[in-house]
Protein backbone atom coordinates (compact mmCIF):
# COMPACT_ATOMS: atom_id res chain seq x y z
CA UNK A 1 0.00 0.00 0.00
CA UNK A 2 1.66 3.14 -1.21
CA UNK A 3 2.68 5.92 1.60
CA UNK A 4 0.54 8.84 2.76
CA UNK A 5 2.00 12.23 2.98
CA UNK A 6 1.88 11.94 6.64
CA UNK A 7 3.36 8.61 7.02
CA UNK A 8 6.18 9.69 4.31
CA UNK A 9 6.83 13.01 6.85
CA UNK A 10 6.53 10.92 10.27
CA UNK A 11 9.21 7.85 8.94
CA UNK A 12 11.29 10.03 6.89
CA UNK A 13 11.98 13.38 8.09
CA UNK A 14 10.59 13.86 11.84
CA UNK A 15 13.55 13.13 13.56
CA UNK A 16 15.84 14.19 10.32
CA UNK A 17 18.83 16.38 11.67
CA UNK A 18 20.39 17.96 14.57
CA UNK A 19 18.14 18.05 17.34
CA UNK A 20 18.36 21.44 18.75
CA UNK A 21 17.17 23.55 21.92
CA UNK A 22 16.17 26.54 20.03
CA UNK A 23 13.58 24.40 18.14
CA UNK A 24 10.14 25.89 19.77
CA UNK A 25 7.86 24.18 17.08
CA UNK A 26 9.17 21.62 14.34
CA UNK A 27 8.18 19.06 11.85
CA UNK A 28 4.52 18.10 12.25
CA UNK A 29 3.01 21.57 12.46
CA UNK A 30 1.53 24.40 10.51
CA UNK A 31 4.67 26.64 10.67
CA UNK A 32 8.13 26.10 12.49
CA UNK A 33 8.51 27.91 15.99
CA UNK A 34 12.57 29.02 16.55
CA UNK A 35 14.02 31.10 18.92
CA UNK A 36 16.83 33.35 17.32
CA UNK A 37 20.23 34.03 19.54
CA UNK A 38 19.96 37.45 21.56
CA UNK A 39 21.16 40.49 19.10
CA UNK A 40 21.84 37.97 15.75
CA UNK A 41 20.58 38.91 12.31
CA UNK A 42 19.14 36.18 10.45
CA UNK A 43 20.68 34.97 6.74
CA UNK A 44 18.21 33.10 4.50
CA UNK A 45 19.13 30.81 1.35
CA UNK A 46 17.24 29.00 -0.65
CA UNK A 47 17.87 26.19 -3.84
CA UNK A 48 16.22 24.35 -5.99
CA UNK A 49 17.85 20.78 -7.63
CA UNK A 50 15.76 19.86 -10.59
CA UNK A 51 15.94 16.44 -12.58
CA UNK A 52 18.39 16.43 -15.44
CA UNK A 53 19.08 19.87 -14.76
CA UNK A 54 21.37 19.82 -11.40
CA UNK A 55 21.61 16.23 -10.72
CA UNK A 56 21.35 13.32 -13.65
CA UNK A 57 18.00 10.86 -13.99
CA UNK A 58 19.35 8.30 -11.69
CA UNK A 59 21.63 9.80 -9.81
CA UNK A 60 22.33 8.49 -6.20
CA UNK A 61 19.09 9.36 -3.32
CA UNK A 62 21.74 9.93 -0.83
CA UNK A 63 23.66 12.59 -3.02
CA UNK A 64 20.56 14.28 -3.69
CA UNK A 65 19.72 14.72 0.02
CA UNK A 66 23.27 15.84 0.16
CA UNK A 67 23.29 18.33 -2.37
CA UNK A 68 20.59 19.85 -1.71
CA UNK A 69 21.20 20.87 1.74
CA UNK A 70 25.41 21.34 0.87
CA UNK A 71 24.03 24.15 -1.69
CA UNK A 72 22.45 25.72 0.95
CA UNK A 73 24.87 25.97 3.43
CA UNK A 74 27.64 26.88 0.66
CA UNK A 75 25.50 29.97 0.66
CA UNK A 76 25.85 30.69 4.23
CA UNK A 77 29.10 30.24 4.27
CA UNK A 78 29.98 32.94 1.78
CA UNK A 79 27.85 35.11 3.96
CA UNK A 80 29.74 34.08 7.31
CA UNK A 81 26.82 32.80 8.88
CA UNK A 82 26.20 29.73 11.07
CA UNK A 83 23.58 27.35 9.82
CA UNK A 84 20.92 26.30 12.04
CA UNK A 85 17.61 25.20 10.46
CA UNK A 86 16.48 23.85 7.19
CA UNK A 87 12.87 23.31 6.04
CA UNK A 88 12.22 20.73 2.93
CA UNK A 89 9.72 21.17 -0.21
CA UNK A 90 10.08 17.26 -2.08
CA UNK A 91 8.30 16.43 -5.48
CA UNK A 92 8.65 13.12 -6.10
CA UNK A 93 6.64 11.11 -9.07
CA UNK A 94 6.27 7.93 -6.19
CA UNK A 95 6.85 7.41 -3.22
CA UNK A 96 9.73 5.21 -3.47
CA UNK A 97 10.83 3.86 0.47
CA UNK A 98 13.84 2.71 -0.87
CA UNK A 99 14.56 6.12 -2.28
CA UNK A 100 13.39 8.20 0.06
CA UNK A 101 15.30 6.28 2.93
CA UNK A 102 18.76 6.74 1.30
CA UNK A 103 17.38 10.72 0.24
CA UNK A 104 16.53 10.96 4.26
CA UNK A 105 20.29 9.54 4.89
CA UNK A 106 22.38 11.81 2.77
CA UNK A 107 20.02 14.64 4.02
CA UNK A 108 20.11 13.91 8.10
CA UNK A 109 24.26 12.89 7.95
CA UNK A 110 25.07 16.60 6.47
CA UNK A 111 22.61 18.21 8.86
CA UNK A 112 24.11 16.69 11.26
CA UNK A 113 27.82 17.23 11.15
CA UNK A 114 26.50 21.01 10.51
CA UNK A 115 24.17 20.94 13.93
CA UNK A 116 20.95 21.83 11.52
CA UNK A 117 17.38 21.14 12.67
CA UNK A 118 14.76 20.15 9.67
CA UNK A 119 11.86 22.28 10.64
CA UNK A 120 9.44 21.85 8.26
CA UNK A 121 8.55 22.21 4.72
CA UNK A 122 6.20 20.05 2.45
CA UNK A 123 5.89 16.72 -0.25
CA UNK A 124 3.83 16.72 -3.09
CA UNK A 125 3.99 15.13 -6.64
CA UNK A 126 5.69 15.58 -9.50
CA UNK A 127 8.40 15.49 -11.33
CA UNK A 128 11.15 14.93 -9.41
CA UNK A 129 12.39 18.92 -8.15
CA UNK A 130 14.34 19.31 -4.37
CA UNK A 131 14.26 22.72 -2.80
CA UNK A 132 15.54 23.18 0.97
CA UNK A 133 15.72 26.68 2.36
CA UNK A 134 18.42 27.16 5.27
CA UNK A 135 18.10 29.73 7.86
CA UNK A 136 21.37 30.78 10.28
CA UNK A 137 22.58 33.61 12.34
CA UNK A 138 25.31 35.75 12.58
CA UNK A 139 26.55 38.75 14.68
CA UNK A 140 24.52 41.95 13.70
CA UNK A 141 26.43 43.73 10.77
CA UNK A 142 28.95 41.10 10.55
CA UNK A 143 27.75 39.54 6.91
CA UNK A 144 30.51 39.11 4.53
CA UNK A 145 28.97 40.56 0.70
CA UNK A 146 30.16 40.56 -2.50
CA UNK A 147 30.18 43.87 -3.03
CA UNK A 148 33.35 44.69 -0.28
CA UNK A 149 36.31 44.44 -2.31
CA UNK A 150 38.79 47.41 -3.68
CA UNK A 151 41.05 47.27 -7.02
CA UNK A 152 44.31 45.89 -5.48
CA UNK A 153 42.62 43.38 -3.10
CA UNK A 154 44.12 39.94 -3.62
CA UNK A 155 41.14 36.99 -4.61
CA UNK A 156 41.39 33.52 -3.18
CA UNK A 157 39.82 30.59 -3.88
CA UNK A 158 39.34 27.18 -1.74
CA UNK A 159 39.89 23.87 -2.59
CA UNK A 160 40.33 22.42 -5.73
CA UNK A 161 37.63 23.89 -8.55
CA UNK A 162 37.16 21.87 -11.79
CA UNK A 163 37.05 18.39 -9.68
CA UNK A 164 33.23 18.30 -9.43
CA UNK A 165 32.53 19.57 -13.01
CA UNK A 166 35.39 16.55 -13.97
CA UNK A 167 32.89 14.16 -11.86
CA UNK A 168 29.82 15.30 -13.31
CA UNK A 169 31.11 14.52 -16.94
CA UNK A 170 31.59 11.17 -15.62
CA UNK A 171 28.17 10.73 -14.59
CA UNK A 172 26.99 11.77 -17.79
CA UNK A 173 29.82 9.60 -19.62
CA UNK A 174 30.73 12.50 -20.97
CA UNK A 175 34.39 11.69 -19.96
CA UNK A 176 35.93 7.98 -20.24
CA UNK A 177 36.13 5.70 -16.74
CA UNK A 178 39.99 6.18 -15.41
CA UNK A 179 41.60 5.81 -12.37
CA UNK A 180 40.29 8.82 -10.85
CA UNK A 181 36.88 8.88 -11.43
CA UNK A 182 35.15 8.03 -8.02
CA UNK A 183 37.45 10.88 -6.55
CA UNK A 184 35.98 12.97 -8.71
CA UNK A 185 32.41 11.67 -8.69
CA UNK A 186 32.62 12.15 -5.09
CA UNK A 187 33.27 15.88 -5.37
CA UNK A 188 30.31 16.25 -7.53
CA UNK A 189 27.95 13.65 -5.95
CA UNK A 190 29.12 15.15 -2.34
CA UNK A 191 30.53 18.71 -1.77
CA UNK A 192 31.67 20.13 1.28
CA UNK A 193 30.28 23.62 2.13
CA UNK A 194 33.25 25.61 3.47
CA UNK A 195 31.33 26.93 6.81
CA UNK A 196 34.10 26.91 9.08
CA UNK A 197 35.97 29.16 6.89
CA UNK A 198 33.74 31.47 6.02
CA UNK A 199 33.14 31.96 9.83
CA UNK A 200 36.56 32.91 10.20
CA UNK A 201 36.31 35.10 7.10
CA UNK A 202 34.14 37.56 8.36
CA UNK A 203 36.90 38.66 10.24
CA UNK A 204 39.44 39.04 7.17
CA UNK A 205 37.80 39.17 4.06
CA UNK A 206 36.44 42.12 2.29
CA UNK A 207 34.18 40.42 -0.06
CA UNK A 208 33.12 36.66 -0.79
CA UNK A 209 31.29 34.38 -3.22
CA UNK A 210 30.67 30.70 -3.14
CA UNK A 211 31.60 29.23 -6.40
CA UNK A 212 28.87 27.42 -7.95
CA UNK A 213 28.44 28.87 -11.65
CA UNK A 214 31.79 28.36 -13.01
CA UNK A 215 35.24 30.00 -10.85
CA UNK A 216 35.78 32.80 -13.67
CA UNK A 217 32.70 33.93 -13.97
CA UNK A 218 31.65 33.92 -9.96
CA UNK A 219 34.84 35.78 -9.61
CA UNK A 220 33.77 38.15 -11.79
CA UNK A 221 30.35 38.46 -10.19
CA UNK A 222 32.54 39.63 -7.25
CA UNK A 223 34.49 41.38 -8.69
CA UNK A 224 31.68 43.54 -10.67
CA UNK A 225 29.35 43.97 -6.85
CA UNK A 226 32.63 46.05 -6.27
CA UNK A 227 32.99 47.70 -9.13
CA UNK A 228 36.15 46.44 -10.56
CA UNK A 229 37.54 44.02 -12.34
CA UNK A 230 39.64 40.84 -11.48
CA UNK A 231 42.79 39.29 -13.32
CA UNK A 232 43.31 35.66 -12.54
CA UNK A 233 46.89 34.35 -13.25
CA UNK A 234 46.35 30.69 -14.62
CA UNK A 235 49.59 29.09 -13.02
CA UNK A 236 48.10 29.53 -9.83
CA UNK A 237 44.75 27.96 -10.16
CA UNK A 238 44.87 25.03 -7.74
CA UNK A 239 44.46 21.79 -9.55
CA UNK A 240 44.07 18.77 -7.90
CA UNK A 241 46.25 15.81 -8.77
CA UNK A 242 43.36 13.75 -9.55
CA UNK A 243 41.59 16.02 -12.48
CA UNK A 244 45.32 16.87 -13.71
CA UNK A 245 46.12 12.72 -14.41
CA UNK A 246 41.98 12.38 -15.61
CA UNK A 247 42.06 15.21 -18.11
CA UNK A 248 45.56 16.53 -18.32
CA UNK A 249 46.57 20.36 -17.84
CA UNK A 250 44.57 22.54 -20.51
CA UNK A 251 41.44 20.24 -19.99
CA UNK A 252 41.80 21.16 -15.91
CA UNK A 253 42.17 24.67 -16.28
CA UNK A 254 39.04 24.74 -18.21
CA UNK A 255 36.96 22.69 -16.20
CA UNK A 256 38.30 24.85 -12.87
CA UNK A 257 37.69 28.15 -14.71
CA UNK A 258 34.22 27.45 -16.24
CA UNK A 259 32.75 23.64 -15.13
CA UNK A 260 30.84 24.70 -12.00
CA UNK A 261 29.38 22.82 -8.97
CA UNK A 262 32.22 23.56 -6.87
CA UNK A 263 30.86 25.22 -4.01
CA UNK A 264 34.26 26.24 -3.06
CA UNK A 265 34.53 29.86 -1.11
CA UNK A 266 36.41 32.84 -3.56
CA UNK A 267 37.20 35.64 -1.72
CA UNK A 268 39.12 39.00 -1.19
CA UNK A 269 41.46 40.14 1.40
CA UNK A 270 43.11 43.76 1.65
CA UNK A 271 47.05 44.11 1.07
CA UNK A 272 47.14 45.22 4.60
CA UNK A 273 45.31 42.50 6.10
CA UNK A 274 47.05 39.74 3.67
CA UNK A 275 50.05 39.12 6.68
CA UNK A 276 47.33 38.43 9.19
CA UNK A 277 45.05 35.78 7.15
CA UNK A 278 47.99 33.37 6.40
CA UNK A 279 48.68 33.89 10.41
CA UNK A 280 45.52 32.96 11.82
CA UNK A 281 44.21 31.28 8.52
CA UNK A 282 47.46 29.15 7.35
CA UNK A 283 46.36 27.98 3.93
CA UNK A 284 47.66 24.46 3.63
CA UNK A 285 45.86 24.17 7.04
CA UNK A 286 42.67 25.82 5.90
CA UNK A 287 42.96 24.94 1.69
CA UNK A 288 42.96 27.78 -0.12
CA UNK A 289 45.36 30.09 -2.64
CA UNK A 290 45.40 33.20 -4.03
CA UNK A 291 44.70 33.23 -7.45
CA UNK A 292 44.51 36.99 -8.32
CA UNK A 293 43.79 40.31 -8.29
CA UNK A 294 40.96 42.72 -8.72
CA UNK A 295 41.85 45.18 -11.10
CA UNK A 296 40.27 49.12 -11.24
CA UNK A 297 39.74 48.03 -15.20
CA UNK A 298 36.48 46.24 -15.45
CA UNK A 299 35.62 42.60 -16.95
CA UNK A 300 37.39 39.03 -16.34
CA UNK A 301 41.25 38.11 -17.56
CA UNK A 302 43.01 34.93 -16.88
CA UNK A 303 46.91 35.27 -17.36
CA UNK A 304 49.59 33.36 -18.52
CA UNK A 305 53.11 33.66 -19.32
CA UNK A 306 52.04 34.63 -23.16
CA UNK A 307 49.75 37.66 -21.85
CA UNK A 308 45.85 36.97 -21.70
CA UNK A 309 44.88 33.52 -22.13
CA UNK A 310 41.14 33.15 -24.00
CA UNK A 311 38.11 32.34 -21.32
CA UNK A 312 34.51 32.62 -20.74
CA UNK A 313 33.21 34.42 -17.67
CA UNK A 314 29.74 33.75 -18.64
CA UNK A 315 29.34 30.31 -16.29
CA UNK A 316 26.09 28.66 -15.84
CA UNK A 317 22.86 30.46 -16.89
CA UNK A 318 19.73 28.52 -16.07
CA UNK A 319 17.42 30.89 -18.96
CA UNK A 320 20.49 31.29 -21.40
CA UNK A 321 20.11 29.74 -25.16
CA UNK A 322 20.36 26.11 -25.38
Amino acid sequence: MPLSEFELIERYFRDCGHRRGDVILGVGDDAAVLQCPAGAQLAVAVDTLVEDVHFPRGSSAQSIGHRALAVNLSDLAAMGARPAWALLALTLSEADERWLAQFAAGLDALARAHGVALVGGDTTRGSMSVTVTVLGHLPPGRALQRGGGAPGDALFVSGTPGDAAAGLALEQGRLPPCEQAEYLRRRFLFPTPRLALGERLRELASGCIDVSDGLLADAHKLARASGCGVELMAAALPLSAPLLGAVGMPRARELALSGGDDYELCFTVRPHALERLACELPPAEWGYRRIGTLQAQPGARVMDEHGVLEASSSGYDHFAAP
